[in-house]
């Protein structure tokens, strides 16, 4: 019995979680397994009420859940930075989320702006760190608002944060079946402290892994070959801010955001499970929405509850979907609403 804490969120962040429910309802009936939900109201609309963001024993209820699904966070009407910060990392950080992992994966019937490129070509998974770097926020203003002014924000590196990012990319790599390629992206050349830790690291570990392939690439040219040779990479791990940067580009090249998906994981604790388009305020209550990034997003959240085939029955009823039914992925242009299109993954799967 799974414990699922729920996050619905802002904009159309609870219409796309009520399709990626429709669908795990309808996987656990099928593959037999069983779990309970509850609902958490956090988001712009209880700050803009109550001026409540997220607390230290909120984050400690959520710890006891096996995971936890959010659909967005972003509202029109708050400041940018109050629910990112207050919210999306303070979970990530409270909760030990240390690995971002986002898989770049073309579906059949999803158009890519990479010309000559099909599902065959780009199919690979980016693991970021997710807890340090940039995102810690050391750092400050001296002479704030003077034209004398200095900020200065600090890349925070851990040998403990660095390597046990580097130690699970490998171990994905090796149980991923594909290529068995780690690539490492960072700038050495230039950052020459923090990412020499990296390098370092990422060399030490590799001796662990003898069946992992490794190669090493600047992240201005990882983008460019994500572009030109997608085909290249198997698993890259990399940097919070590089990793934040890559991952949006890795996006486009498959489809959109309205496919992409992506976990937040502490493979000791609980992990959180998103679609990694925003709360897409212009959208909300339209039905026009496309749900199939919440969806996928749940479908990572089974397999890492160790609901492998269940996962793997609903990734392969989203394929359908995409390649059968659907006219696009952009929001109104699908030929279905948001909520016709999770019935769709539903019949597909056999529910």
């Amino acid at each position: 019995m799974y414990k699922i804490a729920v996050v619905g969120g802002d904009g159309t962040g609870p219409e796309v979680i009520a399709e990626g429910l429709k669908v795990l309802k309808a996987a656990g009936r099928l593959h037999k397994f069983a779990y309970t939900t509850e609902s958490f109201d956090f988001g712009g609309d209880r700050y803009l009420k109550t001026g409540q963001i997220l607390s230290d024993e909120e984050v400690d209820t959520l710890r006891t859940f096996d995971a936890i699904y959010l659909g967005a966070i972003g509202h029109p009407d708050v400041k940018p930075g109050i629910l990112e910060k207050g919210i999306l990392l303070k979970m990530r950080f409270d909760l030990d989320q240390y690995i971002n992992l986002r898989p770049v994966k073309l579906y059949p019937g999803v158009w890519t702006p990479l010309k000559d490129k099909g599902p065959d070509d780009i199919d690979f998974v980016v693991v970021r760190e997710n807890t340090e770097d940039l995102y810690a926020g050391v750092g400050g203003f001296l002479k704030k608002g003077t034209p004398d002014e200095v900020a200065i924000q600090t890349s925070v590196n851990t040998r403990k944060g660095v390597e046990r990012c580097i130690r699970y990319a490998f171990e994905y790599t090796q149980r991923r079946n594909k290529k068995k390629r780690l690539t490492l992206c960072a700038k050495t050349n230039v950052l020459t402290y923090a990412h020499d830790l990296w390098q370092r690291t990422f060399e030490e570990v590799a001796r662990e892994y003898p069946g992992v392939t490794t190669d090493y690439a600047h992240v201005d040219a990882t983008t460019m070959w994500m572009v030109k040779n997608p085909e290249w990479f198997d698993v890259i791990v990399t940097t919070n801010m590089f990793g934040d940067i890559i991952t949006d580009l890795g996006a486009m090249i498959q489809g959109g955001m309205g496919i992409a998906a992506g976990g937040n994981i502490n493979p000791e604790g609980v992990s959180m499970f998103e679609p990694i388009g925003g709360s897409a305020p212009k959208y909300t209550g339209k039905g026009v929405i496309n749900p199939l990034a919440a969806i996928c997003a749940g479908a990572m959240m089974l397999e890492t509850l160790g609901e492998g085939k269940a996962a793997k029955a609903i990734e392969n009823a989203v394929i359908k979907v995409t390649a059968e039914r659907l006219k696009s992925l952009s929001a109104g242009k699908m030929g279905f609403s948001t909520s016709e299109v999770g019935d769709l993954v539903v019949e597909y799967l056999g529910g």
